[in-house]
């Protein structure tokens, strides 16, 4: 049995090995994200979660355990995920300055023929940001590949005012949810 990490994600292979998963196999999903409209936003994150999770399972052996998530941030009933331009990312911080917002996380997780999918949300609030600094942080670079363009473990941590709920959710895969569900499918990570 192998774990497999459905995921090119950085920060979700680096979470799952400090949890001590080294054999950990990375095999991201190729395919082209595709959700229902009007799904809710923990409905809409595990419906792509799950989409990542099978597409991958199909590329693995019966007894490999499979993890996929997908991330998107929820502010004013509009889905922010990764932008598409430099000048998206600014106007994604510019409406989320001084204000607070919802990151949800959905976790599917695939032992043999059981699909566990599950969600996290976690409110995060940002302080009031200037257009200097926002046009400062998008010149790093950081936002472009994150959704609702910040990274609260990287450089916009500096903006991040608080967070209620799980911290590893906002960075992308909430591990107390996903120990949960590995610890139901007999997966031990401790």
């Amino acid at each position: 049995m192998s774990i497999v990490l459905a995921s090119g994600s950085p920060r979700r292979k680096e979470l799952l090995e400090m949890l001590g998963v080294n054999d950990l196999k990375i095999i991201p999903a190729k395919g082209e994200e595709s959700a229902p409209e009007g799904l809710a936003p923990g409905e809409l994150v595990m419906a792509l979660a799950a989409q990542k999770g099978r597409e991958v399972k199909e590329l693995c052996k019966a007894e490999d355990v499979i993890i996929a998530a997908d991330t998107i941030v929820w502010h004013e009933n509009q889905v922010y995920g990764k932008p598409h331009s430099r000048k998206h990312a600014i106007e994604m911080l510019r409406s989320l300055q001084g204000r607070a917002h919802q990151v949800y996380t959905g976790v599917c997780l695939i032992c043999g023929d059981n699909e566990l999918l599950r969600y996290n949300m976690s409110q995060v609030r940002f302080r009031p940001m200037s257009d200097e600094e926002i046009e400062a942080y998008v010149a790093t670079g950081e936002p472009m590949d994150k959704a609702g363009a910040y990274g609260a473990q990287g450089k916009g941590a500096i903006f991040v005012e608080g967070i209620e709920g799980d911290f590893f959710n906002v960075m992308g895969l909430p591990l107390c949810t996903l120990g949960e569900m590995l610890k139901t499918q007999g997966v031990k990570v401790l």
